[in-house]
């Protein structure tokens, strides 16, 4: 034991002795205490949790070089995986462009226990275009950075060490893909690019005979659990076990057909809000002849968010079939030292918890998509989560119509784009399906390469019913879907409104405050407006919040803050980029916060319809 006690610490030894954080800028705490053999331990995917895995993060052998060379045969650089290779804990801290592509190479074993079972090899996002190889044989490709795939790599296995090739080609906003707030000259609200393998590889074990995917929608309505599992083999003697559970107690256990839609009804069902975060936890076996094939733990929540209208006729959203206001901040996900990729599980959560501890009850995830262990803290936590489709590029649009619906010719991009944007965002739809905590889908923000928005709102709507529909946050606005969402900085203002849909702030704020020693770079910092001390940004953010409390009876139905933590230049946020010091005032940024959320249910004004809106509704 002493032995292997020591072995163990030399490995961890050498492997801190091959990499270091490059760069000078801040660091989270979490960040300053990374261990490089230990990096993203949890299971990654809790919504179809197994057993048996094993993680593949840490160090891997790294080469850049230029676009089309044949597969390198020597490696000379080391990097952090899942770091991106742009950040400073990858240990690389590089830029790549169009002109490049990063190479990949990782040695690994398959545990003698898996010899007979089929191994997958997942990834839980790579940004962009992903070519893998195993054992120099090619294995296929993967487009699209925000959603995690995998690939069974069993034929390509040999006896003893495997070996693993990865080519990643990124162009940025050079391409035509989903990039976010990723440019290659950052500036203002627009940031370091983003490369590379940037969420958890790992390998899993699985029969040939298994659960290859899972989606679970609720009905409390009709106090209802649908849950659609696919399998990788259709056969007549498969059976498939349900068993739910509420804390310690079996609330339900049956024995199926593999049906692809399996209703299971529950008695007095408790329903997931932010005050009462309810999951029920699942757990679900493949059963072929008496065989256990595959088994796995799950978990969901019972809920239901829908639009209605009030006494005076007002489209209110609700939550449970009460009416709700939806106080959020904007949340853009990204970390002075990992840049998209959190430094630690605990990072990824303190987000969440402090923006529940300042009193919102909603984020609006801002054109990035989180690894699936995120959108399980927002649902154990219990946080309302409004979604974005990445925006593809930084493109401005030929028009931007603000404060009355869209009157004017759309942009045309290629056919290329159209069909990338529409792929990756049907497959971002399906990674985050299960999520009780996502209850909206926003495709566009602010008209950022916004085309065919009918076409596409009228898709996502069918695709996810139980969802509302944000076709443009801060326009170009049509007269579709769910929502429609205005935006207006600094302080709260009502310059639009559509009595046909609810009406909600989709962005607001941007109070800035520069705390020394806590700032990406000395000079160039901003914010909509800029205060010098916490006490005048707090009583700001007061005066903001008893402008909006007088809005919500006007018609607002939710309202998001710009934004929980400052990023990069931009130091309007709540909180530091380094996550180590709060802004404001939490206790009173908390009070307002909840003040203005008790705003609904009440007596309201009613909004009279104005002359160029017409009802789509009944």
């Amino acid at each position: 034991m002493r032995f292997l006690f020591f072995f163990v610490f030399i490995i961890s030894i050498n492997i801190q002795a091959q990499w270091k954080p490059k760069g000078d800028k801040i660091k989270t705490v979490w960040g300053e205490s990374l261990d490089p053999s230990n990096v993203l331990n949890e299971y990654p995917r809790p919504i179809l949790k197994r057993k048996q895995w094993k993680n593949l993060n840490g160090l891997w052998n790294f080469k850049i070089t230029s676009k089309g060379e044949k597969k390198p045969n020597r490696y000379v650089e080391k990097i952090l995986v899942p770091f991106p290779i742009e950040s400073s804990l990858s240990g690389v801290q590089k830029r790549i462009d169009k002109k490049n592509e990063a190479w990949y190479q990782l040695y690994f074993r398959i545990p003698k226990k898996w010899n007979d079972k089929q191994i997958i090899l997942h990834f839980g996002a790579v940004d962009w275009e992903s070519e893998l190889w195993i054992n120099n044989k090619k294995v296929g490709f993967h487009h699209g950075g925000y959603d995690p795939f995998s690939f069974n790599i069993t034929p390509y296995l040999k006896a003893g060490k495997q070996k693993l090739e990865l080519r990643v080609w990124d162009p940025t906003n050079d391409g035509f893909q989903p990039t976010g707030k990723q440019v290659k000259n950052p500036g203002g609200i627009w940031y370091t690019p983003v490369s590379g393998i940037w969420q958890t590889v790992w390998l899993e074990p699985v029969h040939k005979n298994h659960i290859t995917n899972l989606k679970i929608t609720s009905d409390i309505d009709n106090s209802n659990v649908v849950i659609h599992t696919q399998l990788s083999n259709h056969e007549s003697n498969h059976l498939l076990e349900f068993k739910i559970k509420d804390g310690d107690s079996i609330i339900y256990k049956s024995l199926r057909k593999p049906f692809l839609k399996n209703t299971i009804k529950l008695n007095q069902p408790k329903f997931w809000s932010p005050e009462s975060p309810h999951l029920y936890d699942l757990e679900i076996k493949l059963i072929s002849n008496g065989k256990l094939m595959d088994e796995f733990s799950s978990y969901f929540g019972m809920r239901k968010i829908s639009v209605e209208k009030d006494v005076n006729g007002t489209r209110r959203m609700t939550l449970n079939n009460k009416e709700y206001f939806q106080l959020g901040t904007l949340d853009q996900g990204w970390w002075p030292d990992g840049l998209y990729t959190a430094p630690s599980d605990e990072a990824l959560k303190f987000d969440i918890q402090k923006t529940k501890e300042f009193g919102f009850n909603m984020i609006r995830k801002h054109v990035k998509v989180e690894p699936a262990r995120w959108y399980y803290h927002a649902d154990k936590i219990g946080m309302l989560v409004w979604q974005d489709m990445p925006n593809p590029g930084k493109i401005n649009p030929p028009d931007w119509v603000r404060n009355k619906f869209f009157d004017r010719n759309e942009y045309t991009p290629t056919l290329d784009f159209k069909a990338n944007f529409k792929m990756e965002l049907n497959q971002i739809m399906d990674f985050l399906y299960s999520s009780p905590s996502i209850i909206c889908w926003v495709i566009f923000n602010e008209a950022w390469g916004q085309f065919d928005t009918i076409e596409i709102s009228n898709w996502a709507k069918a695709k996810d019913p139980y969802r509302l529909i944000n076709p443009a946050s801060g326009g170009n606005h049509y007269r579709i879907g769910d929502v429609t969402d205005v935006h207006n900085y600094p302080e709260p203002k009502m310059n639009f409104y559509d009595p046909d849909r609810t009406n909600v702030l989709g962005e607001f704020g941007g109070i800035g405050y520069s705390v020394k020693n806590h700032l990406w770079q000395t000079n160039k910092n901003w914010g909509y407006i800029k205060y010098s001390n916490s006490d005048d940004a707090t009583s700001e953010y007061l005066n903001f919040s008893n402008l909006l409390k007088d809005l919500v009876p006007k018609g607002f139905s939710g309202a998001i803050y710009t934004q929980i933590t400052d990023v990069e230049g931009e130091v309007n946020g709540l909180i530091t980029y380094d996550r180590k010091v709060l802004k404001m005032d939490l206790k009173k940024v908390r009070d307002a916060n909840l003040n203005v959320i008790s705003s609904l249910p009440a007596k309201f004004i009613k909004i009279p319809p104005s002359s160029n809106s017409k009802s789509l509704f009944p």
